[in-house]
């Protein structure tokens, strides 16, 4: 995405532009040349920053500097934002799923909950597999109850469901991302 170059001093080619002094106070609608020889007499810049208003809007600043500023916000909203970021993992598995493999697979859960993503847990059926869809059930419950075990924090989204040849239900993390939750003892 091309950003916009703002038009600064002579780049100008309004007649008369609202002018905003760097005080922030507004000096109200001049012509084009008082406003550039007011900001020329400060020592400044006259930066267009509303060009589509009537008359475009105009500030007096220090470009390089009110420029630098304002990448440094753009930045400083960008991670924010980044934190704030909620991820998707799908964990697959098979319903004739052996124990020891079972727990790796909650432990992969649990540290995905514990980071505040959201987590799919999927089984999935083949062949005549599908005849006994009640073990995919219990092998997603099973996961259930080892996480309460494991004192896991966590919500069930959607309970589960059969998706095609597939049963799935969705976790999230019982706690907002960055937040932690003190374990109560009782």
């Amino acid at each position: 995405m091309a950003k916009q170059e703002l038009r600064v001093n002579r780049q100008i080619r309004a007649r008369e532009v609202f002018v905003i002094d760097n005080n922030d106070d507004k000096r109200g609608v001049m012509g084009f040349f008082d406003a550039l020889a007011l900001a020329e007499e400060a020592g400044l810049d006259l930066v267009e920053i509303s060009p589509n208003g009537n008359p475009p809007v105009c500030k007096i600043v220090d470009y390089g500097k009110w420029r630098y500023q304002q990448e440094k916000r753009a930045k400083e909203n960008k991670k924010i934002q980044d934190q704030k970021r909620i991820e998707m993992h799908e964990i697959r598995m098979q319903p004739k799923i052996d124990f020891h493999d079972l727990e790796v697979k909650t432990d992969a859960i649990a540290s995905f909950l514990s980071d505040g993503d959201k987590c799919k847990v999927t089984i999935r059926f083949h062949g005549r597999e599908l005849a006994h869809t009640e073990l995919g059930r219990d092998v997603l419950i099973r996961i259930l109850e080892l996480l309460k075990e494991k004192e896991v924090v966590f919500n069930v989204d959607s309970q589960p469901a059969m998706e095609g040849r597939n049963m799935s239900m969705m976790l999230s993390s019982g706690k907002k991302k960055g937040v932690s939750v003190a374990k109560t003892q009782g």
